[in-house]
């Protein structure tokens, strides 16, 4: 395995010369003891696929006329992709995906202007770029100085640096453009500070939230600043990527957390119910996974590859990354009986697991589609809602079956069968509801309804609300039933003729088995089934 080690350099302080004779590896973490890095919760055993040259001269060449409008590019990338891309081509590759160019080259935003308006409140204060993160014990009193009135300086200005510059002192302090006090390292400090403030600028409604200093710091290790900066862009304002994970209230990135906890309750029954039995909600690790795309995983060449997926496919990734985190452990999860042993595992998940030759073909044979995310999503927002609308839901429900059992139908008792089964799985109390039973009581009081529809423009066809002709929903639904009920009728029809054609090709002397379905019940059945339809439709 490759290792790269730093040059030293004589400094003043003791910092200077410590973090001056470290040893890094070959993606820029700090080479350390195993005791300390058990601590750190840092792998540098990295055991991603070494790059086939042949392969790189074809990803080289396939880039230079990548489309990413063209189906077969992406559907070629994504071939690259599962093979592994090599540290080298990959800033190449994330520029590509997300279309930096494209999207610098349609904005008005100049990024070096907004520099220089940045700078002025920074020179205002007293402080640097540079200089930032040793100066926030400044800034806190100067913060307190202006919220009692003493000062006349901008507050929110102060306020955004202000978390900006505790989060960098939280960012990859191990990584050799973020550690200690050396030149590179606090080059790296500042443009960190300037891609985030920038954004700021950029798109105000979001501003700076928590977690995105991870984001933009694994950016700029790969590209250059301003790359790193429209690459935050696009991740953070496509409805592909992360726009709903990111917002100043932190309620998008708590939804989500939400849909993942009912995909993990639709997916696995028995490992969610677990973990509601021990007291863990996804919400303890979900948030931290999601906010820092999984840069707190301890194999870096994991992370960097499920960053590759993330940008093909954008947030369906997140999704699948994490689940396959905990199909992962679920077996040592299955094994632990208390609250106090599973979360250190979720939250710092072993190193065994994060490897990327476990966790990467993992990965890719997990699947996670976007209408289950969807639906998911929607259950939530139900869920949210309230009681109210499953009240009235309700009601709804029983006036349909007291009109069906007055009109005296006959499948007025499989209703009644459905209608206790929903409550019974419903029931007072009872605090997670089946997603099947939902839909069956919906199939249920759609049916009804339409049952009720049709009784009552039998009894007076003349009356006919010119309202529902305006609405898109009954008139695709309705045609949607036709067709199907058309295309039943049809079948029925040409199954009869089949029948008897090959009872009259039957020579003389050969018995005929015949079938039970296709008898008098069955046939007379199937007959009023085929002469309602007729009429209805």
């Amino acid at each position: 395995m490759l290792r790269r080690v730093s040059s030293s350099s004589s400094g003043k302080s003791s910092t200077s010369r410590r973090s001056s004779s470290v040893g890094f590896d070959e993606f820029g973490f700090a080479l350390s003891k195993k005791r300390v890095r058990k601590l750190q919760h840092r792998c540098h055993d990295y055991s991603y696929p070494q790059p086939n040259p042949v392969k790189v001269k074809e990803l080289c060449e396939f880039l230079t006329y990548w489309n990413g409008s063209s189906f077969i590019c992406r559907n070629q990338i994504e071939r690259f992709i599962r093979i592994g891309i090599p540290p080298a081509i990959r800033g190449r590759v994330w520029k590509c995906l997300l279309n930096i160019d494209s999207l610098r080259a349609a904005s008005s935003f100049d990024y070096e202007a907004c520099q220089v308006e940045i700078r002025r409140p920074l020179v205002d204060l007293g402080v640097s770029e540079y200089s930032i993160i040793s100066t926030i014990d400044s800034l806190v009193d100067t913060e307190n100085e202006i919220s009692s009135g003493q000062s006349d300086l901008p507050s929110a200005d102060l306020t955004l640096f202000k978390q900006i510059a505790l989060d960098l002192r939280r960012s990859f302090p191990t990584h050799r453009t973020l550690m200690g006090d050396r030149p590179e390292a606090i080059e790296g400090q500042a443009k960190l500070f300037r891609v985030l403030t920038a954004f700021a600028r950029y798109n105000p409604q979001i501003g700076y939230v928590q977690g995105m200093s991870y984001i933009a710091a694994v950016l700029l290790m790969i590209l250059s600043e301003e790359e790193a900066f429209w690459a935050l862009v696009a991740l953070l304002e496509k409805p592909k990527y992360l726009s709903e994970l990111f917002d100043s209230s932190m309620k998008k990135i708590q939804l989500q957390a939400l849909v993942f906890h009912q995909l993990l309750k639709h997916r696995k029954p028995l490992l969610f119910q677990h973990l509601e039995t021990l007291g863990v909600s996804s919400l303890h690790f979900i948030m931290q996974w999601f906010l820092t795309l999984f840069t707190s995983l301890p194999c870096w060449d994991s992370v960097l590859a499920i960053w590759d997926l993330i940008m093909l496919h954008g947030l369906q990734a997140v999704f699948r990354t994490g689940l396959t985190i905990i199909l992962l452990l679920e077996s040592r999860i299955m094994n632990m009986t208390e609250e106090a042993a599973v979360l250190p595992v979720l939250l710092r998940v072993p190193m065994d697991v994060s490897q990327h030759r476990v966790l990467i073909p993992a990965l890719w044979n997990t699947d996670v589609q976007e209408w289950e995310i969807n639906c998911m999503n929607s259950l939530v927002l139900e869920e949210a809602s309230g009681g109210q609308d499953e009240e009235k839901v309700k009601k709804e429900s029983a006036k349909c079956c007291t009109s069906s059992l007055s009109d005296g139908q006959r499948d007025v008792k499989p209703s009644q069968k459905g209608a206790k089964y929903t409550s019974k799985k419903e029931a007072p109390g009872s605090s997670a509801k089946n997603v099947f039973t939902r839909l069956l009581k919906v199939a249920q009081h759609y049916i009804l309804e339409s049952g009720k529809n049709s009784t009552a423009a039998k009894s007076s066809p003349a009356k006919k609300n010119p309202a529902l002709s305006r609405l898109p929903k009954a008139r695709i639904s309705t045609s949607f039933a036709q067709a199907q009920s058309k295309k039943y009728v049809i079948q029925v029809r040409t199954k009869r003729s089949s029948s008897r054609r090959s009872q009259n090709s039957i020579q003389s002397g050969v018995k005929e088995e015949r079938l039970p379905s296709q008898d008098s019940d069955g046939g007379a059945a199937e007959e009023r089934c085929v002469k309602e339809i007729e009429e209805r439709w």
